[in-house]
């Protein structure tokens, strides 16, 4: 079934997921999360693919959600609409690969809270992020409310709930919303560039270590440590391991096959 919402496009080992409904900011309807979930599940499962990033069409991320379409739900049906953002993120932190987020203009409510699932988030200098959503009468329900204080902290995370103020790409990169700054018409690129190099490593050692991070967080500072130990003694069971101490030593460059 072709996407509607979405479009998936491949460079070498990368793909890029693009949310494509830039007459409408990019803004997030059920169709738009539902297409989401079906990539990112496909995505996990495809071999060929060794990173993925997240962008949009246009000039901005989201806008947040299709405030059209949710404006009259039941509380059945928000808690369903909620839902199937959960699991789209779930499916984001979930897929055994590196996943970036390029973000520009607009970065808002259930668009941010996807940027969020990433495993960091790439900046346009042109965007505004925040979360609007106290203004609606209602609060984030894709995981804003638990991954943003992980990201900047609880103090700083109430005050941008709170207050639904929009904040500028340096300001999010100073309180460590977003990791990197670049002009808008760089972005993309450098973003690939990066996923290119970050997939060029052992593929296998960055699955792992993407999972005993995410993990890791919610855990207790020792249980967190014996998690790393293991994950730490299973990489010399493959060949990954064995191809990159073989490649230091020899001097050149490791092909890693992901085994």
């Amino acid at each position: 079934m072709p996407y509607q919402h979405i479009r998936i496009t491949r460079q070498e080992r990368l793909a890029v997921v693009e949310i494509n409904r830039p007459q409408v900011f990019n803004s997030i309807a059920g169709q738009t999360l539902r297409e989401l979930f079906r990539a990112f599940q496909e995505l996990r499962q495809d071999e060929q693919v060794h990173g993925v990033l997240l962008t949009a069409a246009g000039g901005n991320f989201a806008a947040g959600a299709d405030l059209a379409e949710i404006r009259e739900l039941s509380p059945l049906e928000a808690t369903r609409f909620a839902e199937l953002g959960h699991s789209v993120c779930l499916a984001m932190e979930r897929l055994g690969k590196p996943l970036l987020a390029a973000v520009s203009g607009y970065v808002l409510g259930a668009g941010l809270e996807l940027a969020l699932a990433a495993d960091f988030i790439l900046c346009g200098v042109d965007a505004k992020l925040g979360f609007k959503e106290i203004e609606y009468g209602i609060v984030p329900g894709f995981g804003g409310t638990q991954r943003l204080p992980r990201r900047v902290g609880k103090s700083k995370a109430k005050e941008l709930i709170f207050t639904g103020a929009l904040i500028d790409a340096e300001e999010a990169l100073r309180i460590r919303l977003v990791n990197r700054v670049y002009p808008v018409e760089q972005l993309r690129g450098e973003a690939l560039e990066l996923l290119a190099t970050i997939c060029s490593r052992g593929l296998l050692s960055l699955k792992l270590a993407k999972e005993v991070i995410d993990a890791g967080s919610d855990i207790d500072l020792a249980a967190a440590c014996l998690m790393e130990r293991n994950a730490f003694a299973v990489c010399f069971s493959t060949e990954d391991q064995k191809e990159g101490m073989g490649a230091f030593v020899e001097k050149r460059k490791a092909r890693f096959k992901g085994r």
